[in-house]
């Protein structure tokens, strides 16, 4: 039956597309100066119907990051993106300064975007506010219906292979600079664990810091909506009602997945009037002209829209032990026979931050993560709760700039003059 689901949803994406190609042409022909009732309001109320129907029946692809250029000492620096590691589900992205002199000495950032279901581009604010101060890397996630069956599974020991491979690779570069990370939400948990990871084993290439913005380290602190609806329905029913098999003609033909059109309609359904509401402004904008109003409109939605399709075994694994067995709060979780054990990590610095208003990772849930390190020693340990923002607020927008940012960058610097005796 869930072959069938995914078919079905595939087949119906095909049948719009004729209507959406008339739609198209239709929005085309009314915005056209040479229409002569091209600025009616009959025109307008046809344009933006036209223009709604089509961007709610199109499917949205990967957007781009689009940061050409970042200002540094007053000058404005250009950009380049460049994969520096690469693996089946996952590519590293460096932002690459390309500086006219000799660049200078600053440290490296490897930002680990969530895999819950958007791009690692929903992250763009929170890799431009790091640009001019810092060597930007990014996890660049793969969507799991583009990959074939022959490179394997993934799972979240998987993901926390991977970020224990990148942060190696990134300490091992010769430049000398220290190493920082930064886990948003979901990818809070595979961070800290790959960290403690590497501590038992006392491996060199632990990176300084860590940063953990809005993550489920301990989903029974102020439990919220998604965190109870784990516990009422337990592995069982998400494995019978979100695992789906990825048809034919994808590149993962054949591999059980949690489709991004079901996480979409999740992400949805938790504020449905706000986004009817939304989508009616869009329309008045359009039909009144506001082309500024509507614009902000299409960049939010062409990146909220956009989503990707997570492996069954990452998926129902994460479900599992982080949300229904809560196994990391309680050190039960083991990582490749070895247990993952928090109280390891004493030289890595953390920095937690939560938003007030977070109703997908409750306010305490990521500030866990400061009980559980508790050989991190106090003056390398920091704490922020922003207020008035949600969970998105955290590490992105106005608050996110203005607040949140240079809290972290000034974190960051002063982990670096901590004497090494005291870490």
């Amino acid at each position: 039956m869930d072959r069938i689901s995914y078919q079905i949803y595939e087949m119906l994406h095909l049948a719009f597309a004729p209507a959406r190609a008339l739609t198209d042409a239709t929005l085309q022909f009314l915005k056209s100066p040479f229409h002569p009732l091209a600025n009616t309001t009959l025109a307008r109320n046809l344009s933006a119907s036209a223009e709604l129907f089509e961007r709610m029946t199109r499917r949205y692809g990967k957007p781009v990051f689009g940061l050409h250029t970042t200002a540094i000492g007053g000058e404005d620096v250009p950009i380049s993106e460049e994969y520096v590691w690469a693996r089946p589900f996952c590519r590293l992205l460096r932002f690459k300064r390309e500086f006219s002199g000799a660049a200078p000495q600053q440290s490296k950032l490897l930002i680990i975007a969530p895999m819950s279901g958007h791009y690692a581009t929903l992250l763009r604010g929170t890799v431009e506010a790091f640009l001019p101060s810092h060597d930007v890397y990014v996890t660049d996630w793969t969507d799991a219906r583009a990959v074939p069956m022959s490179d394997g599974h993934f799972d979240l020991d998987d993901y926390i292979d991977y970020l224990t491979e990148i942060m190696t690779h990134l300490s091992k570069l010769n430049d000398g600079a220290p190493l920082h990370t930064l886990g948003v939400c979901q990818a809070s948990v595979p961070l800290i664990c790959a960290i403690a990871s590497m501590e038992a084993k006392d491996d060199p290439h632990v990176p300084e810091s860590m940063v953990l913005m809005g993550g489920p380290i301990d989903p029974r602190v102020n439990p919220t909506m998604v965190n109870r609806l784990a516990q009422e329905r337990g592995i069982g029913w998400f494995k019978q009602h979100c695992i789906h098999t990825v048809p034919f003609p994808n590149p993962g033909m054949g591999r059980k997945v949690y489709p991004g059109f079901l996480q979409l309609s999740g992400f949805m359904a938790m504020n449905i009037e706000r986004h009817v509401s939304a989508h009616f402004e869009m329309f008045n904008h359009l039909v009144e002209g506001d082309g500024d109003s509507a614009e902000k409109h299409r960049d939010f939605y062409d990146e909220y829209l956009a989503v990707m399709d997570l492996t069954a075994e990452f998926y129902l694994q994460t479900v599992e032990e982080v949300f229904v067995k809560h196994a990391i709060p309680l050190g039960l979780y083991r990582h490749r026979g070895g247990m993952i054990d928090l109280h390891a990590i004493r030289r890595t610095a953390i920095f937690t931050v939560e938003g007030e208003k977070d109703d997908i990772s409750g306010v305490g849930q990521t500030y866990a993560a400061q009980e559980l390190c508790a050989k991190i020693p106090r003056e390398r340990r920091l704490h922020y709760v922003q207020e008035g923002v949600g969970h998105y607020g955290v590490f992105n927008g106005s608050r996110f700039r203005q607040e949140i940012a240079p809290r972290i960058h000034d974190f960051f610097g002063a982990m670096e003059k901590v004497p090494a005796a005291a870490k």
